[in-house]
C-alpha cells in the first residue's frame, strides 16, 4: 500500500495579517496532482488542518473543495485527526457523511476502538490508530499534584491509549498510528503552541507500544524523524513555513510503501514547492537599501533585521518604500542597537525633580543628546496624571 503522511496545513492562517489563501489553495492543488501522479493509496493528514478553532467560511470551504476533489478524481482513502488548532467538534460533525468519501475523520478520542481504523473497509490491509490531540486538561483533577506528577499521568494516559489502540488491530496487518502531540528529541520552532506541562516533555518514543510499522505526527513544523527508534516516528512538518524562522528549509511530505506482511519496502519524502518567499533581510542602513535596488524582490514577503548605532526618525518607512519600489513586500523592521558601552550611572545628587531624571536618563542612553520637547511635554502629561492619581 503506498501511503502519503501530512501534516499541519494551518488553513487561514496570517502571517503578520497577511492572508494566505492562496499559498494554501496552490498546495493543496499541488496535493492532489502529487496524490496522482504517485498512485498513492491512502493519504494521512496529522492535525492542526486550520489555524483556528473557528475557522473563516473561505478556510472551509477550501477545506472541503480539497476534499471533494480527492473524493472525485482518485481512489485514495483519507484518515484525518484533530490537531491542537481545530475544533474536534466543528472537524468531526461531518464524520458519517464523509465515510461515503473514503475519508475517515476523528477529532473526539472517547475510546481506543473507536480511533482504529482498517483500510480498505473490506478486505483490510492495513490498520490505523487515528489519535488526535489529547490535552492534559482533560485529565481528571487531582489536589496538590505537581507539575511533573501531572505529565507522568498524562504520559501514562497517553502509553495506555495507544496500546489499547494495537490491542484492538488485527495482528496480521500492518500497523500505524498517529497522533499530534510533541514527542522527547523533536525540534521545535516558535510558531507551534506549546503541549508540554512544567518544562518537561509530553511523551517518550519508547511511550509508544511494540508491534507498530510507522509513526505518523503532527504538531512540529519542521519535518524530522525522531533519532534512535525502533520503527519510524516522524514529523511531515507544516507544508508552508510559518513564520520567517522557518525559511531556511524545505517543507516536506513522506511517502511509504508498506507490504502486506508490515515490511516497509518504501519510504523517502517529497520536497513541497515554494509557493511564496519568505526572505530575513539583515544589515545596517546602507546594506539594506542596497540589497533592496539590487535584487527582484517581486512577490516575496520580507523581514528586514537593521543594525542601528542610534534611532532614525523615518527609516522604516525608506525600507519598506525602497524594496516595494522592486516588487517585495516588508512585513516587518526589527532593529538592532548595540548595547551601551558603558552602565548608566546618574549620581543620586542630581535626582531632584522627575523631569531632571528622565532628562539625564534619556541622555544617557542617547550619547548626550536631549529630549526633544514633544517628549518631555509627553513626559510631564503623564507625570502629571500619575500625581492627580
Amino acid at each position: 500500500m503506498r501511503i502519503l503522511h501530512t501534516a499541519d496545513w494551518h488553513i487561514g492562517q496570517r502571517l503578520q495579517e497577511r492572508q494566505r489563501h492562496d499559498e494554501h489553495k496552490e498546495f493543496l492543488n499541488w496535493l492532489l496532482r502529487t496524490i496522482q501522479e504517485h498512485k498513492i493509496e491512502l493519504l494521512l493528514v496529522s492535525g492542526d488542518i486550520f489555524d483556528t478553532s473557528l475557522p473563516s467560511a473561505e478556510a472551509t470551504n477550501l477545506y472541503y473543495e480539497f476534499l471533494f476533489r480527492l473524493y472525485n478524481e482518485t481512489e485514495t482513502y483519507t484518515i484525518i485527526i484533530a490537531g491542537n488548532h481545530d475544533s474536534s467538534r466543528h472537524l468531526e460533525a461531518p464524520r458519517e457523511f464523509l465515510k461515503m468519501g473514503r475519508i475517515h475523520v476523528v477529532g473526539l478520542a472517547k475510546e481506543p476502538a473507536d480511533c482504529v481504523v482498517r483500510i480498505p473497509d473490506e478486505n483490510p490491509r492495513v490498520a490505523v490508530a487515528a489519535v488526535p490531540y489529547l490535552s492534559e486538561n482533560e485529565l481528571p483533577h487531582v489536589s496538590y499534584e505537581s507539575d511533573i506528577e501531572k505529565n507522568e499521568r498524562y504520559r501514562e494516559r497517553l502509553k495506555t491509549f495507544y496500546a489499547d489502540c494495537v490491542s484492538h488491530m488485527p495482528e496480521e496487518l500492518p500497523k500505524i498510528l498517529m497522533g499530534h502531540l510533541f514527542v522527547d528529541g523533536g525540534k521545535e520552532t516558535d510558531s507551534e503552541r506549546n503541549i508540554q506541562i512544567g518544562g518537561a516533555s509530553a511523551v517518550r518514543a519508547s511511550d509508544f507500544p511494540e508491534g507498530v510499522d510507522y509513526v505518523a505526527l503532527g504538531h512540529l513544523h519542521r519535518p524530522q524523524t525522531i533519532a534512535d527508534t525502533v520503527y519510524p516516528i516522524r514529523y511531515a512538518g507544516s507544508p508552508i513555513p510559518m513564520r520567517f524562522n522557518e525559511a531556511d528549509y524545505r517543507k516536506k511530505v513522506f511517502l511509504l510503501e508498506v507490504s502486506d506482511d508490515g515490511t516497509l519496502m518504501k519510504d523517502e519524502d517529497i520536497t513541497i514547492p515554494v509557493f511564496k518567499e519568505l526572505c530575513v533581510v539583515p544589515g545596517d542602513e546602507t546594506s539594506v537599501l542596497f540589497q533592496a535596488s539590487a535584487e527582484n524582490w517581486d512577490g516575496k514577503y520580507i523581514q528586514v533585521k537593521l543594525k542601528l548605532d542610534a534611532v532614525e526618525t523615518g527609516i522604516n518607512d525608506r525600507i519598506r518604500q525602497a524594496f516595494a519600489e522592486r516588487g517585495g513586500d516588508v512585513l516587518s523592521v526589527e532593529i538592532e542597537m548595540p548595547e551601551a558601552k558603558r552602565d548608566i550611572n546618574i549620581s543620586v545628587e542630581d535626582m531632584k525633580r522627575p523631569e531632571e531624571i528622565f532628562e539625564q536618563f534619556y541622555k544617557a542612553k542617547h550619547d548626550g543628546k536631549p529630549p526633544d520637547e514633544t517628549l518631555v511635554q509627553t513626559f510631564n502629561e503623564l507625570l502629571q496624571m500619575v500625581e492627580e492619581s
